[in-house]
């Protein structure tokens, strides 16, 4: 008899469970010190070597202790009966091949996610797979090879796993009742234990093993399977209010309304606190038309003139004939967020975007909504499939007459994976906005072409290196699109009565050892129209500010309850202030003071310089307003006080504009 029939024997009707649970935990292990050696230099510089790996087997042991849990309880509580064991041994190899497979396929995963976003799988990855086409071409056109050896991977643990827990499951008989009554509550309180890890008043959780500044090691202390089930599990509560401290809403409501820098005499209706008044500063007598383009990608460290590499020459052009930001950042590292910022003027939380939330599908205030109590007609383009992270919905629900998608493109010169070329975008944009004849309108503009796997029509630029299909050539794909629209622009009918936005939504990766890695949420924006004044905002500004700063430009008069500023009508020493998250972490920058408050730990004050952020002398005034920062906008969702009033926001000036 071998070795493996013998511990068969001993280990009796739990010999599966027990020779899938040591497997797995060595496998996870073995990925760990894989990953451990990769990132080395970011654990070296953190000591984090024996905290990641000790903590590591921590936290395996939890997972497996939660996957193995039902089916030794069953395995305890079958009778001794071989007809039913026969029935019970290949539903319990199916559910631990199950397992097996998840934690496989997360494992080979984690690279190229790791490459992208800089930590673990998290709600990302599941958010990802509600689109497998676009992610699968993407990951196919990237990674073949990868791809093809780990599905070999794949079919090789779901046999081996499959064939090891059935050999096991019928090697292995039954135990007495009197040692199933002794070891069977032993064992079982054991697991329960170890799945929760902790003999606090709740248990250990991704916060339990943070030890240090960078979300990466952070991160390499759990399973990717763990992270992942994790942050799916954390969407129940769309966001947890007291998961970055505690404080009373009226102090948040004080606090936020001081940051918007206005007066009581201001603010217009109780129940929804951040409403206010809103004056232009250019008075016009007909209000200009908006469109915003929203750049795919595209970071501060390809614009030369904002210290990247010189791969937008047409957009340096365009800067100096509008208001260009110096300073300015974004909200987030996904597409969502910076429309969610731009669309709403809505701040970041450490939830799902508000895109996505069920509360804010209908109501919910956007430039949409307020621009067509206006008069305006309003419209999203965009080349891909609308329905991505329900852009769709929300936009449909809160004030665009129009979604125009992949499924209304006709003729058109390139079509990728992720849809239409920016060429075709800006093309069908222009036709609309001629469309629209002498009417006010507001047009939402989403590239595409600068995203994964880089896809974009032959001949149009000369190629930044080989091959072509790279970051940097579709960052120049991307700049001559819009430089050859805006020659289109400019001779079009629309150009004298039209303020445009150019801004990204995003950085493309946000690498780096910080918490919230600053340097890589500064992004280029520009507004740009007929009599736009050439001019550079050199202090801090966030997407949230752009909204309030283009109603300002278009001779708006409005109630909003937006709190971005208005950066026309600063006073002269306002340092600038931006919010940004990057997975759990929210950081609150005012000039060069960056505070950030992670989930059930306390707040770090850093200053931001050369890039880097430092530890400093922390200011408890600023730690409250970042905190008071960090929690309106998930009381705002809630409790449906981010919305216009019942009323017309329009003033009678405006009212009469359009009646021609």
């Amino acid at each position: 008899m071998t070795a493996k029939l013998r511990l068969a024997r001993y280990l009796g009707p739990l010999s599966p469970v027990f020779g899938f649970f040591l497997v797995s935990l060595v496998f996870l292990s073995l990925t760990r010190l894989g990953f451990v050696v990769w990132k080395w230099d970011r654990v070296a510089a953190v000591q984090g070597l024996w905290k990641v790996l000790g903590a590591g087997v921590r936290m395996d042991v939890m997972l497996l202790s939660i996957a193995v849990a039902l089916p030794t309880l069953i395995s305890l509580l079958l009778p001794p009966n071989d007809k039913i064991r026969r029935i019970w041994h290949p539903i319990q190899s199916m559910w631990l091949t199950a397992y097996a497979a998840l934690i496989v396929f997360m494992e080979l995963a984690t690279p190229s996610f790791v490459d992208q976003f800089g930590v673990r799988p998290n709600r990302l990855f599941f958010e990802y797979l509600n689109h497998p086409q676009e992610v699968f071409s993407t990951l196919w056109a990237s990674y073949k090879i990868a791809l093809i050896l780990a599905t070999t991977l794949m079919a090789l643990t779901i046999w081996a796993v499959w064939n090891m827990s059935g050999r096991l499951g019928r090697a292995s008989q039954p135990w007495t009742a009197r040692r199933t009554f002794f070891a069977g509550p032993l064992i079982l309180i054991i697991l329960f234990l170890g799945a929760r890890s902790s003999f606090d008043h709740r248990p250990a959780n991704m916060s339990t093993v943070a030890f240090c500044g960078d979300p990466l090691v952070n991160t390499l202390s759990v399973s990717s399977t763990y992270s992942l089930g994790y942050a799916v599990y954390g969407l129940h509560g769309e966001s947890d209010l007291d998961e970055y401290g505690k404080m009373a809403n009226d102090e948040v409501i004080r606090r936020v309304r001081k940051g918007m820098g206005l007066p009581e005499s201001a603010f217009t209706n109780p129940n929804i606190p951040t409403l206010h008044r809103q004056v232009p500063k250019h008075k016009r007598e007909r209000p200009l038309n908006l469109v915003i383009i929203l750049e795919e990608s595209l970071g501060a460290e390809y614009v030369q003139s904002l210290g990247g590499l010189p791969l937008t020459p047409e957009l340096e052009k365009l800067s100096r004939k509008g208001l260009w930001f110096s300073r300015l950042y974004a909200t987030g590292d996904r597409s969502i967020r910076g429309v969610e910022a731009v669309v709403t003027g809505f701040p970041p939380t450490p939830a799902r975007s508000i895109f996505k939330l069920h509360l804010s599908q209908h109501g919910f205030f956007s430039l949409a909504s307020l621009l067509k109590r206006e008069g305006y007609a309003t419209q999203f383009i965009y080349g891909g499939d609308s329905e991505f992270d329900n852009m769709k919905g929300f936009c449909l629900g809160n004030g665009f007459d129009r979604m125009i998608d992949e499924k209304d493109f006709g003729e058109h010169v390139f079509r990728g994976t992720w849809g239409f070329s920016d060429e075709d975008i800006f093309n069908r944009t222009h036709q609309e906005l001629l469309a629209h004849g002498d009417k006010p309108f507001f047009t939402m503009v989403f590239t595409i072409s600068n995203h994964p796997p880089f896809e974009f029509p032959d001949g149009r630029i000369d190629l930044h290196g080989k091959p072509k299909n790279t970051l940097h050539n579709a960052v120049r794909y991307a700049d001559h699109a819009l430089g050859k629209f805006f020659e289109q622009a400019r001779k079009a009918p629309y150009w004298d009565r039209t303020v445009f936005l150019v801004v990204a939504d995003h950085e493309d990766r946000v690498p780096g050892d910080e918490l919230v890695p600053v340097k890589y949420f500064h992004i280029p924006a520009l507004i740009i129209g007929p009599d736009i004044e050439p001019g550079l905002y050199d202090k801090v500004a966030s997407q949230i500010d752009l909204p309030p700063t283009l109603l300002s430009i278009m001779g708006i008069k409005s109630n909003h309850p937006m709190q971005g500023q208005d950066l026309l009508q600063t006073p002269e020493n306002y340092p600038g202030r931006a919010i940004m998250q990057f997975n759990n972490s929210q950081a609150y920058m005012v000039g060069d003071q960056v505070v950030i408050h992670t989930p059930n730990r306390p707040a770090i004050q850093y200053v931001f310089r050369n890039d880097k952020l430092e530890p400093t002398q922390e200011q408890p005034e600023l730690i409250r307003d970042a905190l008071a920062q960090a929690l309106w906008p998930i009381i705002a969702y809630r409790e449906k006080q981010y919305r216009l009033d019942e009323g017309r926001s329009t003033s009678k000036q405006t009212e009469g504009a359009f009646q021609n």
